[in-house]
């Protein structure tokens, strides 16, 4: 025996009619309650202002000081005259005359002594000093020849007498750096010796070997001698 449906039973059949008037009937909804508004029914009395009446202002009463008149000055003493009786003798001073004659003689002025002038130490830099110290065996040439001359022969010099093994007998290894700064002085001598070194042995044999410069002729500057810094880097390999 066949069951057959009822087409009547189908509820599934009209669907889409039964959401359409859902969705319609949810959107007027919402659009309702968004709208809705409500308005308060009581009302707040808040007085009629008067525009007629006049502001009253209170001014204090204030009592006013009066000051008394000023004292009046006192008044003038009377002027005294005192007759002085004419019979003191006065003595009148009689200026001399500075003024000298033929026959004064002229006493020998004695020489004044006049402080002597003490000249500064005036320090030209080694770069742009007019005359540069000369260094022994390098009188010849011009100014930059003998700037050139003059390194090298520093140069050689540092190179001959410094002992290089002290750095390996401190425990230093590798590239070793010195930096050593000197005066010339007026009179060619070196001054003022400094050094700076990764151990202070090495500034001490730096040192050592500067103050071993020869004496050298003093830079000038518009013809006079001046004093002249200069600056030496020192630089040599540990070998291991």
């Amino acid at each position: 025996m066949e069951l057959k449906k009822n087409p009547k039973a189908n509820v599934g059949r009209n669907s889409s009619l039964y959401f359409a008037i859902g969705l319609a009937l949810m959107l007027f909804l919402t659009n309702f309650a968004i709208n809705y508004k409500t308005y308060d029914k009581s009302t707040t009395d808040i007085g009629v202002v008067s525009m007629d009446q006049e502001l009253e202002e209170e001014i204090p009463i204030t009592n006013q000081l009066q000051t008394p008149p000023p004292p009046p000055p006192p008044p003038a003493a009377p002027e005294v005259i005192e007759i002085v009786k004419d019979e003191v003798e006065v003595v009148e001073t009689v200026i001399q005359s500075t003024e000298s004659n033929q026959e004064q003689k002229i006493v020998k002025v004695e020489a004044v002594k006049v402080a002597p002038q003490v000249e500064e130490d005036v320090e030209v830099p080694f770069a742009v000093i007019e005359n540069v110290p000369v260094f022994p065996g390098c009188e010849s040439g011009n100014n930059d020849a003998k700037k050139a001359c003059m390194s090298q022969k520093i140069q050689d010099f540092v190179n001959k007498k410094f002992n290089t093994e002290l750095a390996s007998e401190l425990g230093l290894s590798g590239r070793q750096r010195i930096n050593v700064i000197f005066k010339i002085d007026k009179t060619g001598a070196v001054t003022g010796i400094r050094a700076r070194a990764p151990h202070p042995g090495l500034e001490k044999e730096a040192e050592r070997v500067i103050n071993m410069l020869p004496k050298m002729q003093p830079g000038k500057q518009r013809g006079k001698p001046v004093t002249v810094p200069y600056s030496l880097p020192i630089v040599f390999v540990v070998q291991e």
